[in-house]
Formats: C-alpha cells, sequence, structure tokens
C-alpha cells in the first residue's frame, strides 16, 4: 500500500482514521507494556484486531504522542460513557469529580508500565506543549461532565488546578503497589478536599463587598449593639 495512496485516504475521511487511532489505543496500550510506545506495539494492535498494518503506521506516524494522545481519547470516551452526566448530577460536586477520577484510572488499571513509559514521553522537552494540552483536554471533559458552564476566568483556573490533581495522581498510580491502589484513593481525596478548599475560599473573596466579613464592621457592632 503507498504512501500516496494513504495519504489520500486521511484527507478523504480523517475522522475514519481517528476512530481507528482510538479503537486501536488500548490494543497498543497494552503492548506498550512489552514493546514500549514504538511501531512494534502499533503492529502487534494491529494484527490483534485484524487492521492492515500500512494502515496503523499511517494512522499513528505521528509517532509515540500520536499513540498516548489516541490512548488519552479513549480513556475520554470510556469515562463518559461509564458516568454519563445524568448519573452525576444526583452526586455533589466533590463525589462527581472523584468518581471522574476514579473512572480513568479504571480504565487503565494492569497498564502501569504503559502508564510509566507515555509519562517519561511526554516529559521530554520537545512534548511538553502536547502534553499540558492532554491533560487539560481530559481536566476539560470532568468538569464538563461534572456540569461546570463557567465561561470566565473560573473555566481556566479550575482545569488548570484539576489537571495538576489529575497528572500528580498518575503518577502515583502507576508506582502504587497497596492492596486496591488504596494509597492512589487517599491521595486524590486529599487533593480533591484541597481543590473544594480553594474553591470555597474564592466564592467568599469574589463576594460584593458587602457581603464579606470585615473585621471593623465585627467591632464596630460589640461596640455598638443594635438597640
Amino acid at each position: 500500500m503507498t504512501n500516496t495512496y494513504l495519504a489520500q485516504m486521511a484527507s478523504d475521511d480523517d475522522t475514519s482514521l481517528d476512530d481507528l487511532r482510538v479503537r486501536l489505543a488500548p490494543l497498543v496500550a497494552e503492548a506498550a507494556v512489552f514493546d514500549g510506545w514504538s511501531e512494534a506495539a502499533v503492529h502487534a494492535a494491529a494484527e490483534q484486531s485484524g487492521v492492515d498494518t500500512d494502515v496503523a503506521d499511517f494512522a499513528f506516524r505521528d509517532g509515540a504522542m500520536a499513540m498516548i494522545a489516541a490512548w488519552t481519547a479513549w480513556v475520554d470516551r470510556g469515562m463518559a460513557e461509564a458516568l454519563p452526566a445524568q448519573d452525576l448530577a444526583a452526586m455533589p460536586i466533590r463525589e462527581r469529580i472523584r468518581s471522574l477520577v476514579l473512572a480513568r484510572l479504571d480504565a487503565i488499571a494492569g497498564q502501569e508500565e504503559a502508564l510509566s513509559r507515555a509519562m517519561a514521553i511526554m516529559a521530554m522537552p520537545q512534548n511538553a506543549a502536547r502534553a499540558i494540552k492532554l491533560g487539560w483536554h481530559s481536566a476539560d471533559a470532568m468538569w464538563r461532565l461534572a456540569g461546570d458552564t463557567a465561561t470566565d476566568y473560573n473555566h481556566y483556573t479550575k482545569r488548570t488546578i484539576l489537571a495538576g490533581v489529575y497528572a500528580a495522581t498518575l503518577a502515583v498510580f502507576a508506582d502504587d503497589r497497596s492492596e486496591g491502589k488504596a494509597d492512589t484513593r487517599a491521595f486524590l481525596d486529599r487533593r480533591i478536599a484541597g481543590i473544594m478548599r480553594f474553591e470555597k475560599a474564592k466564592a467568599q473573596l469574589l463576594r460584593p463587598a458587602d457581603q464579606r466579613f470585615s473585621m471593623a464592621r465585627f467591632l464596630g457592632r460589640l461596640r455598638y449593639p443594635a438597640s
């Protein structure tokens, strides 16, 4: 199969290639446990799924980061299917975020070695910008499913903070040998508690001036109580 033909196919139906990448992504990740995020992993995934290896090679022609991005997209889709918005609506916001993160971790359980290798690749200077974008996209997907509709700067702060929490949780998850990933769950709970405290403090700071706590006003009331 020639590169000219493959290029034409991509031009005609790039959506099909996107779908193919996401379909192959979990199989590539399984192979990456042994082969790394490499051409060998792509070939193993293609053979397992009955996809022409030339087509698979072309789909992942941008290398390891394309494979990792597809894996991330696969996790995004699986999270949305496991926890649709209507199921999350009945939960407190803290539990929504916790459940969404845990759904992502459940999806990649057993592939910790692939995750460790992916994080090492994303940490390379040449991949930093794309890695940040992937983290932002995943945080955005979580907040949207959680029902967040903020459009002001809150939109950005929430996603930036959650992306950092998620990245840190992945690092703990990759090395966690505790029963049932208990250490990861405890770490996540502490970080989410931090997010909630930050959001509460931010809400207080953004209240109108006449609704904020004022020490001077409080002391004045003590000195001159209302009659």
